[in-house]
């Protein structure tokens, strides 16, 4: 019973001592600034996180609106996560509680995790800026080392390409050390014609500027009219000639194509045939 009285006697004291009362004072005005700072520095990061992407997106290189709204939501979340958790700790410590064994058992368990992870955290971490840095997206056709093609899904772990045969790659995220995107920017189509070597030059060169300089007007995919470049080599029995044209992004390879049939479609038209081999005989004996 004394023991009892002991207690209450000690705890009304406690209470009743001006410094408890400025202690706790001081606890809650800590508290209380450690919140209102954290909701300024989450409102001011967020603010430039939208202004970062507001100036994006109106760079030549703008990724996705769904993309966009991604990311800009995943890092809004990291960094009120972590805002949150800092002030959860400065508040722990704000009330007497000891943070630092909990920080360090926390550092110690990260350690452990992050070792025995090493490639899914490199593949996570590489696959967040590949999406950040909107180094490619679902449907451009791209090259990894030793192959290309179309980019079917992009993961935080592994991109999926799949191959013009067919062929579906699972590559991981750390693994992409270096990757061409074919589908930015404008394509080239690089086109050879050939006449025979006995052949009229300037005929074929105007032949061939005449009907590039309409082309544009049938063929969406051509930004301009393509370009005689010249005679690009001399040959025994053809002359060749190269034509340049730039298209958009990844349909070079038809309108080479195309190119290739109506500039021969025109040039026989005008008596420009196609080389063909020559073999010459020589009879020694005639000239016995």
């Amino acid at each position: 019973m004394n023991y009892l009285w002991n207690i209450k006697g000690k705890f009304y004291k406690k209470l009743s001592d001006e410094d408890t009362w400025i202690h706790i004072g001081e606890g809650l005005i800590k508290i209380i600034a450690i919140l209102v700072i954290s909701r300024i520095i989450i409102g001011v990061s967020k603010a430039l996180i939208k202004k970062f992407f507001l100036v994006r997106s109106k760079s030549p290189l703008r990724i996705s609106e769904r993309r966009e709204a991604t990311l800009l939501k995943l890092l809004e979340n990291v960094i009120t996560y972590a805002v949150y958790f800092i002030s959860l700790v400065m508040i722990l410590d704000a009330c007497g509680i000891e943070v630092k064994a909990l920080l360090a058992g926390a550092g110690i368990v990260g350690l452990a995790v992050g070792f025995g992870a090493q490639s899914l955290v490199k593949d996570i971490i590489s696959g967040f800026f590949i999406i950040l840095e909107d180094q490619f997206s679902v449907g451009d056709y791209i090259r990894l080392g030793n192959f290309e093609g179309e980019v079917l899904e992009i993961g935080l772990r592994t991109t999926k390409v799949k191959t013009s045969t067919g062929e579906l790659h699972v590559v991981p995220n750390g693994g992409i050390s270096e990757v061409t995107n074919l589908s930015i920017l404008n394509s080239v189509a690089v086109v050879d014609v050939s006449i025979p070597y006995d052949g009229n030059v300037g005929l074929a060169e105007k032949v061939i500027n005449d009907l590039l300089e309409g082309m544009p007007e049938k063929h969406e995919d051509l930004i301009k009219a393509p370009e005689l470049l010249g005679i690009q080599s001399l040959n025994p029995t053809e002359i060749v000639l190269r034509i340049v044209a730039e298209t958009s992004p990844m349909r070079h390879w038809n309108m080479a194509r195309i190119l290739r049939k109506e500039i021969r479609a025109s040039l026989d038209e005008h008596g420009i045939e196609s080389p063909v081999p020559r073999m010459v005989m020589v009879n020694r004996n005639e000239g016995e």
